[in-house]
């Protein structure tokens, strides 16, 4: 199988490895390549581009019997404007996702030999391949290999830990075989010697073993053809990519779930809103809540109301929210010292250059997890007054992810907005309630203008 690899962008351009004992890397990018790129411009909102257009046909000389369905036309573009603009936002699978791991800055390729790269196009380059290395945020190393063949990973890029399906090994059907090669091979498996008699490789160095094993990667994950320059290192990856088996994905260094819960605050005794599962690796991890949540008495306590402090895996959380709360938000942070687990995803931005760890040391993680508490429909105010709805203690709900759910029901958000006269449309509505005028008047002078040169006789 061969696949089409792109031409190194600008970011790729500027960071070529260093030299290293095991290879020399490839001349860094230069000419056209190397060209920083310049942003497009943002595409022109609906009822400007409208505006535009009339006065692009005006200019033009249209005629009078084109004004009336080009007024129509422009009408209903910007009637459609507004639930399109809501769905867009709607639609996007991140929102409200909480953060959730380790966070790092690539150091750049370590521990790498040479492999040869074939494209689709019957083109042959040389190319690094091997570990790179990874300074995680609080403190920690990790190594990782390259997900993608194309490109060179930008070193001081930032990067966040992902799982699967955030990243390019989403859908793919050989990750499991991906992170079975990452587990029995370098640097998981130390002894060289032993690896090198079992992939049939004579002898490997950290080097070969690396470059192998990063070629094995890639063909799993692209379907690349490239092979190791070196015969062992070629070997070994022959041997690790025909013997891999399937591995389940790897839980996150450190997270909450679900990342955001909601439900009602009334009752004499307020509410507790959760449970949120703590998952980690870590013996134990500092539960912290945030400025607001101190400020308006919400505690973070477990199943039976004690304040909580430190938590191991497996731990329930609740948000304890004294009666009379209004309407808001809080949340709460767990952070911990782990080994990030071998197979998770690290990614920058740049699909391209998503790294999967190899190896950890104890490094630093963080989740966090939101509660959100609208007031019950029909409740008078949160002091109980006559005719308030009342909903008993602990009666929270989980809020399923937008990005997953289909239910029609409004959300927290939405009640909490629509309490104070306003909803999530306002901004829409009032962003077309100014096209509308703009266009109206557009319109007008369209319908109204004195016809041209021979359209009288047409009238006639």
């Amino acid at each position: 199988m061969s696949i089409a690899v792109p031409a190194p962008s600008a970011s790729t351009a500027s960071c070529a490895p260093t030299a290293s004992a095991g290879g020399s890397p490839a001349p860094p990018v230069t000419g056209a390549a190397a060209r920083p790129v310049v942003p497009l411009p943002a595409p022109l909102p609906v009822a400007t581009a409208a505006v535009v257009a009339v006065g692009d046909a005006g200019a033009g000389g249209v005629r009078g019997s084109v004004r009336r369905p080009l007024a129509v036309a422009l009408l209903a573009a910007a009637l459609a404007a507004a639930p399109g603009a809501r769905a867009f936002a709607d639609s996007d699978p991140t929102a409200g996702r909480a953060a959730e791991g380790a966070s790092a800055v690539l150091d750049g390729l370590k521990t790498y030999g040479q492999a040869v790269l074939r494209t689709g196009d019957g083109s042959v380059r040389q190319i690094p391949a091997g570990l790179y290395e990874m300074r995680v945020d609080g403190g920690g190393m990790l190594q990782t290999y390259g997900v993608g063949v194309a490109g060179y990973a930008q070193p001081q890029a930032r990067y966040t830990e992902s799982g699967w399906s955030g990243s390019p090994l989403a859908g793919n059907a050989e990750a499991g075989r991906i992170r079975w090669v990452l587990e029995h091979s370098y640097p998981q498996l130390n002894d060289l010697a032993g690896l090198a008699k079992a992939a049939g490789a004579g002898s490997l160095t950290a080097e070969t073993a690396a470059a192998g094993t990063q070629v094995a990667i890639w063909r799993l994950a692209d379907g690349a053809q490239v092979e190791a320059t070196d015969p062992a290192a070629e070997l070994l990856a022959d041997y690790l990519q025909r013997t891999a088996g399937r591995l389940p994905e790897p839980p996150a260094s450190l997270g909450l779930d679900p990342g955001r819960v909601s439900g009602p605050v009334s009752g004499p005794v307020g509410s507790r809103l959760g449970p949120v599962t703590v998952r980690t690796g870590a013996q134990s991890v500092s539960v912290t809540p945030d400025a607001a949540a101190v400020a308006m008495g919400v505690r973070v306590v477990d199943a039976e109301g004690r304040p909580l402090e430190s938590v191991g895996n497996g731990t329930r959380l609740y948000f304890e929210v004294p009666p009379g709360t209004p309407d808001g938000t809080a949340s709460v942070t767990v952070q911990g010292s782990t080994k990030v687990p071998v197979g998770r995803v690290f990614t920058s931005g740049i699909p391209a250059e998503a790294q999967i760890v190899a190896g950890s040391s104890a490094s630093a993680s963080t989740a966090t997890a939101t509660a959100v508490w609208p007031r019950p429909r029909g409740q008078a105010s949160p002091s109980g007054a006559p005719g308030a709805m009342e909903a008993p203690a602990g009666a929270a709900e989980t809020v399923v992810d937008a990005a997953s759910s289909s239910s029609p029901e409004e959300t927290p958000d939405d009640e909490r907005l629509a309490t104070s006269g306003s909803s999530a449309a306002t901004p829409v509505i009032a962003a077309l309630a100014v096209g509308l005028v703009v266009l109206g008047g557009m319109v007008v002078l369209l319908l109204r203008k004195r016809p041209l040169e021979g359209e009288d006789g047409e009238d006639a």
